[in-house]
């Protein structure tokens, strides 16, 4: 059983928003891989799998007490952390690449905006609408589906926005594994975010959001 100091957990109790921290994994050439939680960062620790880190250290954790030395075991976790091995082939990142498309991954890219009204909603609020309906040969992919309300969804019903005279806000793109992998953070620290950003396209929608 590990032991998380330095502010993250105090007397035995732990603090839940500080250990629900994400981490964010990379391969040893700096690709953005994945987010992990601090126990699956110690176990890469302690299997010597940690090629350097980036970031400023978030968690402390101790161990047991060594019978020679009868030191204490610690590892600090940092925000970012490099792993052995190149794994863009796992990921398979080349331009034929498509992310897993999901509503909370969408909403995200959209930040949680209706691309018809500006209205910016909660999740339950929101639902997926294809701009070219499945009903007139329209995909079910990123580059056709935005966030809308679910009033402005109604609205729209099984027509283009240009049929439903509803003007688009934004035009809808298919995100790259580093920004995907954006979408799927929870809290991200400023350090985080300024890694990822560099790995971004030049032209990314989520640049300006990120400044």
């Amino acid at each position: 059983m590990f032991y998380v100091i330095n502010g993250q957990a105090k007397h035995g109790k732990s603090t839940v928003l500080d250990l629900t921290q994400q981490i964010l994994r990379t391969d040893a050439s700096g690709m953005p891989l994945e987010w992990i939680d601090f126990r699956q960062a110690v176990r890469l620790y302690f299997l010597d799998m940690i090629v350097y880190t980036c970031g400023s250290p978030i968690f402390t954790v101790h161990g047991g007490i060594n019978a020679q030395s009868h030191t204490r075991s610690e590892i600090s976790v940092h925000s970012i952390v490099a792993t052995h091995g190149n794994h863009q082939s796992h990921y398979q990142l080349g331009n034929g690449y498509r992310p897993p498309l999901s509503n909370q991954t969408l909403f995200q890219r959209d930040a949680h905006v209706c691309l018809y009204c500006g209205g910016h909603f909660l999740k339950r609020d929101l639902s997926r609408d294809h701009v070219t309906p499945i009903s007139q040969n329209g995909r079910d992919n990123w580059n056709n589906l935005v966030t809308a309300c679910i009033r402005c969804n109604t609205r729209k019903a099984g027509r283009t926005p240009e049929q439903a005279n509803m003007q688009l806000l934004a035009i809808p793109f298919t995100p790259t594994h580093a920004e995907y992998v954006y979408l799927q953070g929870r809290n991200v620290l400023a350090d985080q975010m300024a890694f990822l950003r560099a790995h971004f396209p030049r032209r990314s929608p989520l640049r300006q959001r990120l400044i």
